[in-house]
């Protein structure tokens, strides 16, 4: 094999199908610590430029992240991508060998960049944060019940809203806790929690999910966060301009604080009240409001200034 070789990994919950781009068979290894020993001594003689897996609701980061700290260039990309590259080539039967084909063809044609091994601390500040969103959802969707539910198991209901709200408080003191440990980590989020309508959860989520901060350039950091607006135009047919892709997490917390900064943030007050004047649908306006919040964050961290408000 030359030194161009890529590889591309399809992922299930037991097994990993290996496909390296220009072979004609893939092969199948277990999604385990014994599969990955043997992923690694068959891959190191290849020694591939680039290996490519689908994001797979995680279970292909123990993999990623064998392969990362054995020393080679893995890369997750989203799903959708590698689903619409399949149908451009006319690829619509999907199989486990089909998939980790059109996979590595993908990672041969596009290069996608490489992920960042996370440090252990990294690691545990993301896992408090994903988990206090998922005890979020289960603490709305409880409190939606409770409005509905039999009174024979209200009680059991509210128990359960009690120690759910308890088990998001002591996260959100963990997710504190851990930021604490990095001076660089307390200085971002001191710098993010001092824009008004920006908490600390989200400043948290940001530290944690959005590394990136400060180093991107205003586009680079909307189009991380899926905030950057996609043209949708055809001839003399103008189509309405939508967001799409990015980290889910981050635009979700992203939309929540962009509620608050329409009410007590003087910058982004004003000019969601502009957009309105302007004729602009609410869910645009606020669309709107979200990326420019997180564009002065952006330049915020980047100058390592906090917030202060400058009228026009």
């Amino acid at each position: 094999m030359t030194s161009g070789t890529v590889v591309g990994i399809d992922v299930s919950k037991r097994s990993l199908e290996v496909q390296i781009y220009g072979e004609a068979k893939s092969r199948k290894i277990g999604n385990d610590a014994d599969g990955f020993a043997i992923l690694i001594e068959q891959i190191k003689v290849l020694q591939p430029e680039l290996i490519v897996f689908e994001a797979t609701g995680g279970y292909e980061r123990r993999a990623v992240k064998a392969l990362s700290e054995a020393g080679f260039a893995a890369a997750v990309v989203n799903p959708t991508r590698v689903r619409r590259f399949a149908e451009g080539l006319g690829v619509l039967a999907k199989t486990d060998k089909i998939d980790a084909q059109v996979i590595a063809h993908f990672a041969s044609v596009v290069r996608p960049p490489v992920n960042r091994c996370q440090t252990p601390l990294e690691e545990q500040l993301a896992a408090f944060v994903e988990r206090r969103r998922q005890l979020l959802v289960e603490l709305t969707a409880e409190k939606n019940r409770l409005s509905t539910c039999p009174e024979c198991v209200r009680g059991d209901v509210e128990e359960h809203i009690a120690w759910l709200e308890e088990r998001i408080d002591r996260l959100e003191a963990d997710i504190q806790a851990c930021i604490a440990l990095k001076p660089e980590w307390q200085e971002r989020a001191a710098i993010i929690d001092s824009v008004p309508g920006v908490g600390p959860v989200t400043a948290a989520t940001l530290v944690a999910e959005l590394p990136e901060l400060g180093q991107c350039n205003r586009q680079e950091i909307a189009a991380l966060a899926g905030v950057a607006p996609f043209n949708k135009d055809s001839g003399a047919r103008k189509g309405k301009r939508r967001i799409f892709g990015g980290r889910s997490g981050v635009r979700r917390t992203l939309f929540m604080a962009t509620l608050s900064a329409t009410k007590c943030n003087p910058a982004i007050r004003a000019f969601y009240q502009s957009l309105l004047r302007r004729g602009k649908e609410k869910m645009v306006a606020l669309t709107a409001c979200m990326r420019k919040l997180l564009v002065i964050i952006n330049s915020l961290v980047r100058k390592g200034e906090v917030w202060r408000f400058s009228p026009a």
